[in-house]
């Protein structure tokens, strides 16, 4: 039994989803879809579909087809559970991905043969007054559309490290190292590597550097403005706002996601063949 998510635009996942149907009705599997997959899709009823059907802890495996924000999506939802995630890529770079979409057939083969490796990744996890979540790649606290810059201070435990006026700061775990963090200059951390990573984004200052946290370590991070609301962002989509003099706790959490991959497969492996392939020859 296997959880089936798709990105946003269904006709590029169609041929992937027929394939996989015919590969899950000779393996005599079901795949699950939820309401809005059920939806999105069409489907109407048969023998290897389970439609209108809720997340469940209990499946085998998670299909997520699309980009890095639906394998994600996956990730966050069997968080904790050991259920490993199957993505294939239907989007930009796919960083998290197992197959590329041209692979679709062999992967999906490998994936019911149970032909693949299950690397766990750890995750980040955030709370404040209102609620607590768990981030796979990070958790980013910006300044809104409009308003001023943000003031914010950071502290490690009963230390604070400093205080910077800038854009807003990104929380980011190794997975999450190559993504938004990268962007701001921080430093790529391999997986396997425990503990986060904060970087700053557009900082107004020249002493604003990037900072490499111990997973035994709590960091606090404080909105110091006294007028304007900072947003709070987990892994790319908005879950509130930290409001003046409010601040979020964020804790290292190992063993979250569950992520398959082609045996074989390794970081650097893949850092060279997503990222080496975006630039361009000399």
């Amino acid at each position: 039994m296997a959880t089936v998510l798709t990105h946003r635009r269904p006709a590029e996942t169609a041929p992937a989803i027929d394939k996989l149907r015919e590969l899950a009705r000779g393996a005599g599997a079901v795949l699950r879809f939820d309401p809005d997959e059920t939806r999105k899709h069409g489907f109407e009823p048969a023998g290897e579909l389970a439609l209108d059907a809720p997340i469940d802890p209990a499946v085998d495996m998670c299909f997520a087809l699309g980009g890095d924000g639906t394998i994600l999506t996956g990730l966050r939802a069997y968080a904790g559970t050991g259920v490993p995630v199957f993505g294939v890529n239907f989007g930009e770079i796919g960083f998290l991905s197992t197959v590329e979409r041209d692979q679709v057939a062999e992967g999906f083969v490998r994936a019911f043969g149970a032909d693949y490796d299950v690397l766990k990744l750890p995750g980040i996890s955030v709370s404040d007054d209102n609620g607590e979540w768990i981030a796979i790649n990070d958790v980013s606290i910006h300044r809104q559309p409009g308003k001023r810059v943000a003031d914010l201070a950071y502290a490690v435990g009963p230390d604070e490290v400093g205080r910077v006026r800038c854009d807003g700061l990104v929380v980011a775990t190794p997975a999450g190292s190559t993504g938004y963090n990268l962007a701001n200059g921080g430093p790529v951390m391999a997986w396997g590597v425990e503990g986060f990573v904060v970087s700053f984004i557009a900082p107004h200052s020249l002493t604003a550097r990037a900072l490499v946290v111990a997973p035994s370590d709590i960091l606090l991070v404080h909105n110091r403005s006294r007028e304007e609301p900072v947003d709070v962002v987990i892994d790319g989509r908005p879950v509130g706002a930290l409001g003046p003099a409010e601040q979020v706790s964020i804790r290292f959490a190992r063993d979250q996601g569950a992520l398959a991959q082609v045996m074989g497969t390794t970081f650097y492996n893949r850092l060279r063949e997503k990222f080496g392939r975006l630039v361009a020859p000399l």
